[in-house]
């Protein structure tokens, strides 16, 4: 009973004091956070006395803060004296000497131990670890090195290194262990194309890149994942067609179906590329007709080929030429599952260019009909297709079509989207009062630019009516709406132009000036669209339409003008004047990739 006793005086008396060491080292830390350096020392020294072995880094640490280097280095070599042996005490006193400013000293000590080391895998890790610890990169990088050439092997310790040259940004070595990796590891590519993306910052580095590929494809002409690190580089700096010689090269070289062209040409189109998508899609198509990827390539020739003409300026006989190329390819493989997204296009090219709502409403109706298409594509079809039935003055049909694709897709994007067509629906055919009710249920919706419009919307309905409770010139304004929406742009100015005359003083200036920049966009008229945009942002600025208008500014001069300064003017003035804009984070994100911060470049 007594031993028992004993036992827990002792068990007690333990724990009071590990307590009471907690308590004294967390006010040692919030002194030398409050740069308290003498008082900190103090309690270190107290803590080290008392159990050197666990307070002896912090001791030591506070030591060289309070720049008592003959005590920190008696302090270590203490410790050495008592630890033979053991190498972490080499390095700190290695360090005491640093913080000195004896870089000579250290390097002794340092080089000594590399010397001395040993060809034991485990042993050099831990060595390497211990100085990567203490803050010091290059020797951790010298160890593993060393170790290298001890154990006869140039493939280990490679994860670390890449950390290591990663840390300290050193681009040059990062990509050569990186070249020396990937081979035997390929499955690690987008981790190197990742790693790589955030850390060059420019076209040097990406040149570097280049250099040293093209000299280990010339010595290993077989080794692909050089050759698909090159095509990666050339995407990087925008040089689409280098990029696709080198997978077409290599697509030729080991007789493959041309799956990473299929991927690359994708790639290309999101890029506007639309010339070398159509050049890799067309290498595809002459494969044959065995080739797995000919049906899909075959449709995405023509989709690329419709991106091409329509973003650019085109004639009646472009679009005729193109619905001539979607007839020949559905006749050539019928309407079935794969070919929907082509008649889509097709009903689309029809309906919004050609104007010949008839035939695309039977396409439509003939694709929804297709017997297993995917859901998110039927449904795409539906909206299409009541959007055709509102352009032929069929808001019944139209109305049935977005509610079956609101009431099958809930809380999606493209219920959602179903959900906002069916307001615009009502807002083009003047019921104002039940469009805005389903435009406040979008204003939370889930993808920005739906909630946007929804928005915008609601306010331009809230705003007239305020004004004029029989909404008659909102009216005029929803029919040009729906004009421009029909793609029937002249007669949508016509009708703007009348509002002013038929309603003087109306509160539409902004609305006005708004759509014909929508219009001037459609025709690739940047200069009257950025002048339309700039009448907003100067003479509304607190109107409904002024941060979109600032907004939009912004991405013509980036993505159609080539102004990367005036864009950043823009983006930056929707942060600073528009804090409330639901703009702001995409504005805030596409201002610091301009500005070229590499994190959201990446």
């Amino acid at each position: 009973m007594k031993f028992l006793l004993t036992c827990l005086v002792v068990f007690f008396f333990l724990i009071n004091t590990a307590q009471a060491q907690d308590n004294e080292l967390a006010l040692a830390r919030q002194y030398s956070q409050n740069g308290e350096t003498q008082k900190a020392l103090d309690i270190y020294q107290k803590l080290y006395k008392q159990d050197n072995e666990t307070y002896y880094p912090a001791y030591l640490s506070s030591l060289v803060a309070a720049k008592k280097f003959d005590e920190a280095e008696s302090t270590a070599k203490k410790m050495i004296r008592k630890h033979p042996g053991v190498n972490e005490y080499l390095i700190s006193l290695g360090s005491v000497y640093t913080q000195q400013g004896n870089d000579g000293k250290a390097d002794a000590l340092y080089n000594d131990l590399i010397k001395n080391l040993k060809a034991d895998q485990n042993e050099i890790s831990l060595l390497a670890s211990q100085f990567y610890q203490n803050s010091n990169a290059d020797y951790a990088i010298r160890i593993f090195l060393q170790g290298r050439k001890l154990l006869n092997n140039d493939a280990l310790f490679s994860f670390e290194l890449i950390n290591l040259y990663r840390y300290k940004r050193d681009k040059v070595a990062l990509t050569e262990e990186y070249l020396n990796f990937l081979p035997a590891n390929p499955v690690y590519l987008s981790q190197a194309q990742n790693m790589l993306s955030t850390l060059y910052e420019g076209n040097t580095d990406y040149d570097m890149l280049k250099v040293a590929l093209l000299k280990r494809i010339q010595k290993d002409p077989q080794q692909v994942v050089y050759v698909d690190m090159l095509t990666w580089q050339f995407l990087q700096q925008k040089e689409f067609d280098q990029a696709l010689n080198q997978a077409l090269a290599l697509s030729r070289r080991q007789n493959n179906d041309g799956g990473s062209v299929f991927d690359l040409c994708r790639t290309l189109v999101a890029n506007e590329a639309f010339d070398a998508a159509i050049r890799g899609y067309g290498f595809l198509v002459e494969k044959g007709k065995d080739n797995p990827y000919y049906i899909s390539a075959k449709i995405e020739l023509i989709n690329t080929e419709n991106l091409k003409v329509t973003a650019g300026k085109y004639t009646q006989a472009d679009l005729l030429v193109l619905e001539h190329d979607y007839i020949a390819l559905l006749d050539e493989f019928g309407r079935t599952p794969s070919t929907v997204f082509a008649m889509q296009k097709l009903a689309a090219l029809q309906a919004f260019k050609l104007h010949k709502l008839k035939e695309a409403q039977a396409l439509l109706e003939a694709a929804v009909a297709v017997p297993n298409v995917r859901p998110a594509l039927l449904a795409s079809c539906k909206l299409d297709l009541g959007d055709i039935g509102l352009l032929n003055n069929q808001p019944w049909d139209a109305t049935l079509l977005y509610s079956q694709v609101e009431k099958a897709n809930p809380a999606t994007a493209i219920g959602q989207d179903a959900l906002l067509r069916n307001a615009k629906l009502a807002y083009y055919t003047g019921d104002f009062n039940w469009a805005r009710r389903q435009l406040d249920i979008l204003k939370s919706a889930t993808t920005q630019l739906i909630a946007n419009d929804a928005l915008n919307l609601s306010l331009l309905i809230s705003d007239n009516l305020a004004v004029d409770s029989t909404a008659a010139a909102l009216k005029v304004y929803a029919r040009a709406d729906l004009l421009i929406f029909a793609g029937q742009t002249d007669k949508a100015l016509l009708t703007l132009d009348s509002i002013d005359k038929k309603y003087p003083g109306n509160p539409l200036v902004a609305d006005i000036l708004m759509a014909k920049a929508k219009i001037a966009l459609q025709q690739k008229d940047y200069p009257a669209a950025v002048s339309l945009l700039k009448q907003i942002v100067t003479d509304h600025a607190y109107d409904l339409w002024a941060d979109d208008a600032v907004y939009m500014l912004g991405d013509i001069y980036e993505t159609k003008l080539n102004d990367t300064a005036l864009a950043k003017t823009y983006y930056q003035k929707i942060i600073t004047d528009y804090p409330a804009s639901l703009w702001l984070n995409a504005a805030r994100k596409r201002f610091r990739v301009l500005r070229g911060d590499k994190n959201e470049a990446s």
